[in-house]
């Protein structure tokens, strides 16, 4: 088979891009040093959790990137208190805290999970407790839920899948489990002057996906759903799909406005890697919608999964994403065919 080498425009990046992508190589080593099982999480086992540094990062309004824990969390900063996207690993959680209380004395009242990954949502039961609930006060004349931490929210598929059924093991400790979830589409908020919309994006990694859209700063939080150092981590049995995936991508390119002739624009943080615009993402969904055509084309002929492997679909783009020893182009391509499979 012949294979066309794709050139990828080289973008011109801000003094802060170009800061944080030196600073969020700190995430990308401590990533690196982890194993993943099959699509579970990136992976904590041999990390070096003692040497690691958490920095935190204005990107613009009143958003923050808070980066060294393995995955980028997005902190939101104001006078009615703090929100966080994801609190990475159980471990860093004390470092977090510290770090973020450097840059905001006002209570952390939020938590948003955009998916069930252990690196997104270990550290929920330590940092939840170093927040407050907003409560109803002499209305419900009730307030001891206060004492109960921050709120954490997620689409519900996440509570799902961070449980169990009765009478069986929940995969993750009960304190780290959102305590608001939401089954539409989308879940508005309004804090801190500025409207906050966390949007599903259904059967992409998994099938409890979201993405938050900080309106007023004009910064989306990607999650996993987007990152600049490896493939997409599709998880086709928690009901991902490559195809969702393409969608989802697409969905925050439209979502994102570049600033005309320039770089900026709405800033977008990804799950792994460097704060980017809306020209990273394009590339990045392109990336995946080639990768997804090839496959469709190899299953059309006919070819198993091993002979699409052998193929090598993702050959050009491994020298960009294909580095991560946790997830794999083989993982990415066996995932990406069993959802196709099934379509």
């Amino acid at each position: 088979m012949k294979r066309r080498i794709f050139n990828f425009p080289v973008c011109m990046r801000t003094p802060l891009q170009v800061a944080l992508i030196g600073i969020t190589a700190l995430a990308g080593t401590l990533a690196a040093q982890t194993n993943m099982t099959a699509a579970e999480s990136h992976g904590e086992q041999n990390a070096d959790f003692a040497k690691a540094e958490i920095h935190v990062l204005p990107v613009q309004g009143n958003i923050y990137m808070v980066v060294g824990d393995g995955a980028n969390i997005t902190l939101q900063a104001g006078k009615q208190g703090e929100v966080l996207v994801n609190t990475g690993f159980d471990k860093m959680s004390a470092k977090l805290i510290a770090a973020i209380k450097k840059y905001s004395d006002r209570p952390l009242q939020y938590i948003i999970n955009t998916n069930s990954y252990p690196d997104s949502t270990s550290g929920n039961d330590l940092v939840k407790d170093a927040g407050t609930t907003i409560t109803g006060a002499n209305v419900t004349n009730d307030i001891k839920d206060s004492r109960d931490g921050a709120q954490i929210l997620a689409q519900e598929n996440v509570l799902i899948r961070m449980s169990a059924p009765t009478g069986q093991k929940s995969p993750t400790p009960d304190g780290a489990w959102p305590t608001d979830t939401f089954l539409g589409n989308e879940k508005p908020l309004f804090f801190n002057g500025e409207s906050i919309r966390i949007i599903h994006q259904p059967s992409a990694l998994t099938d409890g996906d979201s993405i938050v859209y900080f309106r007023r700063s004009d910064v989306i939080s990607a999650g996993d759903l987007f990152n600049t150092d490896g493939y997409p981590v599709i998880d086709f049995a928690k009901g991902g799909s490559i195809e969702g995936t393409v969608l989802a991508l697409t969905n925050i390119v439209n979502l994102a406005i570049v600033e005309h002739e320039e770089e900026g624009g709405t800033l977008v943080i990804p799950g792994h890697g460097h704060l980017c615009d809306q020209a990273e993402v394009v590339e990045y969904r392109d990336m995946v919608a080639i990768v997804r055509d090839r496959i469709k084309a190899m299953i059309k002929d006919g070819m198993t999964l091993e002979q699409v492997k052998a193929a090598k679909p993702t050959l050009d783009y491994d020298p960009l994403y294909g580095h991560n020893s946790y997830w794999t182009p083989d993982m990415f391509i066996e995932e990406a065919y069993k959802s196709l499979k099934k379509s």
